[in-house]
């Protein structure tokens, strides 16, 4: 378990688990082709799906994990998705859909740098007894559903619950027997499905194809191998001044070879390419047109992709060894995988031995060999290995690659780059799983202030823990009351009783710090009553009373006459026990913070959002410091 825990932790990776239950005794050699079994069932079933899409960094994938550290064996992936967050939710996808076609199958622990990320999609649904120090073994996909094994309020209260949080072959257990009962919330299900919401359609979304002026031999590679346009920008995208030495004099992909090609990149992979700034080396060759002509995007886009590939094979050792380059077919799994890719109507009828028939027979290796016969990380061919090893076993025709460029597809539109406000509001509230807002109505121009008032104070009488404090949503809560006395004696628990009052004046009552101060002291001794007054008469000779309103102003500026009104102001001054309006005052202040914002994001609207409040935007042209007298 220590060790999958510390796989868990590499940055911008998601590991992912399955587990068969129920898990019956059965050695290990048995248990281990049981589960290769498995995997070459769920990569030939989703080989469809997973054969065209192109991976940021690394591909899903599936091996073989032994029993160790009292985790059972199972079968194990970990992909890194670097800069396209979108690969770690397509995977969320597709293990949630393995557990749906295979129902003897739980997916367990699926973590990445952050931990448990499924509770953060859903963190504002969860129970509130769930957090990370308690969520360990408890969230899986069982039956294409989320489900989260709950925690007795007892020990002891549920007896097949665990009092702690549960280990692998428990949680295994509970899921066999009593599947009914740990099916996570609506609401939580909702949130993890909102967020892998339109796959597999959403795939062919998530594609740009753009033209690219590209050498020859990169255009021959592409076409074999789709997926290497992800190595190639990531290597100019990373690039360094060392690697940017190999592209003063191209060896590789002569600029003089350059045609027109169609080229499909993810979106995220189009941005990275197109938001870098860069010029090409004068002795390289390559030159652009001027921003005026009409192909000069096709002319970047290929002269930065080119640089990207010229940096892969520069990173390649001349003489790589023969045993990276042994044929797919070799492997013993290929006969049994390439039978259930044609049990699956993978060839779509086609006739074995055409054209259409190879390409989709190459990427089937391709698929294969990275996601199903993994070969060690000493035998992987790296990028440039592969791309060099295509050239050279490849043969390709310039010229009738040039017969292409009179009938390319048509470029994709890429407006997707240039995001509006109003798009990034609409994306925002969908991230957020809201609606689209509704237009306000002359009816609901009139906001109700009190509600402020309300929540306000509601959020006040909460009392905050060492996790913050709980924002009032349902307004019939019970408000929590505070009892000092608890308190005080919790603390007393934690720190040891206070040491007794002495008369001395040594060192040791210097070094302690009261909690309270000289002044709050001398009024143990007095009267009930007079520590307000003593009070009172501190702040009598200040003006902090005239920045509040009263009651007896809102009562005068409501007034049409002006004939008592000084009178009573005065009489008002000379008593000095005018009640304050609170509400008037608290709802005045948040007014004027959340004006202050100026539109932007502060404590104001922060605080009453996250409370349920909604202010309108001040489009009042009034200056904000003449009050409202309504």
């Amino acid at each position: 378990m220590e060790e999958n825990m510390k796989l868990a932790t590499v940055e911008d990776a998601v590991v992912y688990r399955l587990f068969l239950i129920p898990d019956e005794p059965r050695d290990a050699e048995e248990h281990k082709e049981i589960l290769q079994k498995y995997i070459e069932r769920i990569m030939t079933q989703f080989a469809p799906m997973l054969v065209h899409y192109i991976w940021q960094n690394q591909p899903f994938n599936l091996k073989y994990k032994p029993e160790k550290g009292g985790v059972p064996a199972h079968m194990f992936g970990m992909t890194k998705f670097g800069d396209n967050i979108e690969d770690e939710w397509f995977i969320v996808y597709i293990v949630k859909q393995i557990t749906k076609e295979f129902p003897e199958l739980v997916a367990s622990r699926i973590e990445d740098n952050d931990g448990e990320f499924l509770l953060i999609e859903a963190a504002d649904y969860l129970p509130k007894w769930l957090d990370p120090d308690n969520s360990a073994n408890r969230v899986f996909f069982y039956h294409g559903e989320l489900c989260i094994i709950p925690a007795p309020r007892k020990p002891g209260a549920v007896s097949w619950l665990p009092t702690t949080p549960p280990t692998i072959p428990q949680a295994l257990n509970i899921i066999s027997t009593h599947p009914e009962k740990i099916l996570a919330s609506e609401s939580v299900r909702a949130a993890v499905n909102r967020r892998i919401r339109g796959y597999p359609e959403k795939i062919q979304a998530s594609l740009h194809r753009a033209h690219c002026f590209l050498p020859a031999g990169i255009v021959a590679v592409l076409k074999q191998r789709p997926r290497l346009v992800a190595a190639g920008v990531q290597a100019f995208y990373l690039r360094d001044p060392i690697d940017l030495r190999a592209c003063r004099i191209f060896k590789t992909f002569l600029p003089e070879t350059r045609i027109m090609t169609s080229v499909t990149f993810t979106k995220c992979l189009y941005a990275q390419l197109m938001q870098q700034r860069f010029m090409p080396d004068r002795r390289s060759g390559y030159k652009l047109p001027p921003p005026s002509h009409p192909q000069y995007r096709a002319h970047e886009l290929g002269m930065k992709l080119a640089h990207g590939f010229e940096i892969l094979c520069s990173k390649c050792s001349p003489h790589f060894t023969d045993s990276k380059k042994s044929p797919v077919t070799s492997s013993p799994l290929w006969a049994g995988f390439l039978d259930s890719l044609k049990k699956n109507d993978y060839f779509k009828g086609l006739i074995e031995g055409s054209a259409q028939y190879q390409e989709r027979l190459e990427m089937a290796k391709n698929y294969f060999q990275l996601s199903v016969n993994r070969p060690e990380s000493s035998l992987a061919m790296s990028p440039g290995e592969e791309i060099l090893t295509l050239l050279q076993t490849l043969p390709f025709d310039i010229e009738e690659l040039k017969k292409e460029e009179a009938n390319l597809p048509p470029e994709d539109d890429d407006q997707w780059l240039d995001l509006s406000p109003d798009q990034l509001d609409q994306l925002l509230q969908e991230a957020a799983g809201k609606k689209d807002p509704e237009p306000i109505s002359k009816e609901k121009e009139h906001y109700d202030l009190t509600q402020v008032s309300k929540s306000m104070k509601a959020f006040i009488s909460k009392v905050s823990t060492h996790k913050g404090a709980e924002l009032p949503r349902d307004p019939s809560e019970t408000p929590i009351t505070f009892d000092a006395d608890s308190f005080l004696n919790y603390f007393d628990k934690i720190l040891g009783p206070r040491p007794p009052e002495s008369d001395s004046d040594d060192q040791d009552e210097e070094d302690f710090e009261s909690l309270e101060s000289d002044d709050d002291l001398d009024f143990e001794t007095q009267e009930p009553g007079e520590e307000a007054s003593v009070k009172g008469r501190e702040l009598a000779h200040t003006s902090i009373g005239k920045s509040f309103a009263t009651q007896k102003q809102m009562e005068s500026l409501a007034q049409t006459t002006n004939s008592n009104s000084d009178e009573e102001d005065a009489a008002a001054g000379d008593s000095g026990m005018t009640p304050v309006d609170v509400d008037l005052n608290l709802v005045s202040n948040i007014l004027e913070s959340y004006s202050s914002q100026a539109g932007l994001a502060g404590p104001a609207s922060n605080l009453l959002h996250s409370m349920g409040v909604q202010l309108p935007d001040n489009t009042d042209p009034r200056p904000t410091s003449k009050p409202a007298k309504d």
